[in-house]
């Protein structure tokens, strides 16, 4: 079934095409908003509503590189999958490999076109939980005294409480007690745990 507040951007300077695909996409029950080129939708960006952007190479003004790349600097999550009537392999390459779904030649079929807009919306949904999942995190670390977040940098790369109590000025059982909070905080019962939470927000380098 599919979502009611989903959204398909279609960006494509080509009147006719943008009108063929915006009516096999509402015929197929999804709600299109229609964009003649990357200026008109930057200048209403797309929202947090779950979707995905239908996009053409070559236009006018910004050609779809160069609304891909703005749109990866606002930090949208909205899988852009390309359309084009003028593809050669370095292009599709360039573009999937700055984070495109999909890159399809112009015409397209209705099948064709249909499995890639369902498969940018499966990735888009991956890429929203994960985005929430580590909002969340952000949000349990952020709930850190100062103090709790020196012990929690300190634990998460290896230290033992008496290294971190001489690194910090402090006692041994002081120590323990803010180590203690920081696991109670960050709601995990292991040091694995933290550390994979430490990871997953970047807090930790190759050098660490």
């Amino acid at each position: 079934m599919i979502d009611p507040a989903t959204l398909i951007h279609v960006v494509d300077d080509d009147l006719p095409f943008r009108t063929a695909v915006a009516r096999l996409l509402r015929a197929s029950g999804y709600q299109v908003v229609l964009h003649e080129s990357g200026e008109q939708l930057l200048r209403n960006p797309p929202g947090d509503a779950p979707g995905c952007i239908l996009l053409d190479m070559r236009m006018t003004g910004l050609d779809g590189l160069e609304l891909q790349d703005r749109l990866k600097r606002m930090d949208s999550i909205l899988p852009i999958v390309f359309l084009t009537g003028h593809g050669d392999i370095p292009t599709s390459v360039r573009a999937i490999k700055a984070g495109a779904e999909d890159f399809l030649s112009k015409p397209v079929s209705k099948d064709t076109l249909l499995e890639a807009v369902e498969r940018a919306l499966a990735r888009y949904r991956d890429q929203r939980d994960r985005r929430d999942r580590l909002d969340t995190l952000r949000a349990l670390v952020s709930a850190f005294t100062p103090r709790e977040s020196e012990v929690f940098a300190l634990v998460v790369r290896g230290r033992l409480n008496k290294q971190i109590a001489y690194e910090l000025g402090a006692s041994e059982r002081t120590i323990k007690a803010h180590r203690h909070v920081v696991m109670h905080k960050l709601k995990v019962a292991s040091l694995a745990e933290a550390v994979s939470i430490a990871e997953r927000l970047g807090m930790l380098t190759s050098q660490d």
